[in-house]
């Protein structure tokens, strides 16, 4: 049996040097990394002015990743499932190919400018704190950690090593996130006190099943298919048998894998409150769900999240929905209008503001209120491309011109997960985020920061 490690939680720990990283890991903790592009020098000629990334996790939604910075090169593509990652490493036959990500980090070191991690999100945390200490730029897919403690240690991380991050959030370099923003500082709706979003991921009653949630442990123990590594899969996560009711996908429902339709879609659809708002941490967070088991998230909760005031702002409630959830219908919106399976909706001391799924573009309701307002002036710089904002930043190695970098994604996520707590314990967490305890819970501290399977942890 293979013994657990838990990493110790708030504790500022110094740079390691472990002999898999060989010296490159000091040398990238006290150098800031500098891309391939501008290397040849002031007044020379750069040798190459793209970007060398290597994906790790290329079979789901990295491969559109890896497919969306095409522009650059594809040098190494890693995946523990070589038969659903195929069709990305045909698209991109020249770049090698791995299973284990560790080790195409430590072969290919010198090759490699950036990665990008599309990998379940327990992977998220050990495979970014890697490359970064490696100084190389990341992007990881959303949500950018799986706990609490591992969204703060890789910001830390990312300020320490001075590379380019970016989370997966597409929507956050969207035309709608500006919009939101524009208006609500232009004072469409007035000050904002309320904000309640939703997804209809996850489950029943009213949503769609995207994966399981509300489910125990499979009993039956299946073979394990011959392309894919299971003991890489699992990673740090405490060793189970194989089942397809984790893999491919089905495993943002399982505890000790994923973080819910919370991790799935409120990085998406509360970005515009958390941008907008400025929110910042919670002071508390209270749910109501379904039945909650100690394998998968419930199959519908409701999480209320409390934020203090903060600069010229008061304070603001804002209410999660998922598994077909849904707040309460607005008065303002038309009888032939409804609210959508995703959306957010601002409320404000006079008016409305409705936006869809993915920080898309808002609307005031009801809709004569939009025509009479028209378009808020425009205040914020437009980008329009997740993905080549970060590739840029990273040749021009400006960490704060990916908008979604660390900096930003890790409070974000930290906030979001908050709400996670909530759910296990099914009682009002009370939120010291300087100290990141739940100062009513300390049994919470298990599900702040998590046990890792021997072998892994976070480097660093």
């Amino acid at each position: 049996m293979e013994e657990d490690v838990q990493v110790s939680k708030g504790i500022k720990r110094k740079v390691s040097r472990r002999k898999f990283m060989g010296g490159a890991a000091a040398a990238a903790a006290a150098f800031a990394f500098v891309p391939r592009s501008v290397l040849g020098g002031r007044g020379n000629t750069a040798p190459s002015n793209k970007l060398n990334i290597a994906g790790i996790g290329v079979g789901g939604r990295g491969g559109s990743d890896i497919n969306a910075v095409r522009s650059e090169n594809i040098v190494a593509l890693c995946d523990v499932d070589q038969s659903r990652a195929a069709g990305t490493f045909k698209r991109f036959g020249s770049a090698k190919v791995y299973k284990d990500f560790r080790r195409m980090l430590e072969k290919e070191e010198k090759n490699i400018d950036a990665v990008v991690i599309g990998t379940p999100d327990h992977i998220h945390a050990p495979a970014s704190i890697m490359a970064m200490k490696m100084g190389k730029h990341v992007y990881v897919e959303k949500p950018m950690a799986h706990t609490i403690y591992e969204a703060r240690r890789m910001a830390e991380v990312a300020r320490e090593t001075g590379v380019v991050t970016q989370m997966g959030n597409q929507g956050h370099a969207g035309n709608g996130l500006r919009l939101t923003y524009e208006f609500i500082h232009d004072g469409a709706i007035g000050e904002v006190s309320e904000v309640h979003v939703w997804t209809d991921r996850a489950g029943v009653p009213g949503g769609r099943a995207w994966w399981p949630q509300g489910v125990d442990r499979p009993a039956d123990t299946p073979e394990v298919p011959e392309t894919l590594d299971w003991g890489m899969w699992l990673g740090p996560a405490a060793w189970r048998p194989y089942h397809p009711a984790y893999v491919p996908f089905k495993w943002r429902g399982w505890f000790d894998f994923g973080c819910g339709a919370l991790g799935d879609m409120a990085v998406h659809n509360a970005d515009p409150a958390f941008f907008s708002l400025d929110l910042g941490a919670p002071v508390a967070a209270e749910a109501e769900s379904s039945a909650v088991n100690d394998e998968t998230f419930p199959k519908w909760s409701i999480i209320t999240y409390y934020f203090a005031a903060k600069g010229s702002r008061g304070p603001v409630k804002l209410v999660w929905y998922d598994g077909g959830k849904l707040p309460a219908r607005p008065a303002e919106l038309e009888e032939e209008r409804n609210l959508g399976g995703n959306g957010i909706l601002f409320i404000g001391e006079r008016g409305k503001l409705l936006g869809p799924s993915h920080a898309g573009a808002p609307r005031l309701i009801p809709e004569s209120r939009m025509k009479e307002y028209g378009r808020p002036p425009e205040m914020l710089a437009r980008s329009g491309n997740h993905h080549g904002e970060w590739v840029q930043a990273c040749k021009d190695n400006k960490p704060e011109n990916a908008k979604a970098g660390f900096w930003y994604s890790g409070p974000f996520t930290e906030a979001l997960l908050v709400g996670n707590l909530a759910v296990r314990f099914g009682r009002r967490i009370e939120w010291d985020s300087t100290k990141m305890r739940a100062t009513n819970a300390p049994e919470a501290d298990n599900y702040i920061t998590k046990f890792y399977r021997a072998g892994w942890n976070l480097v660093g």
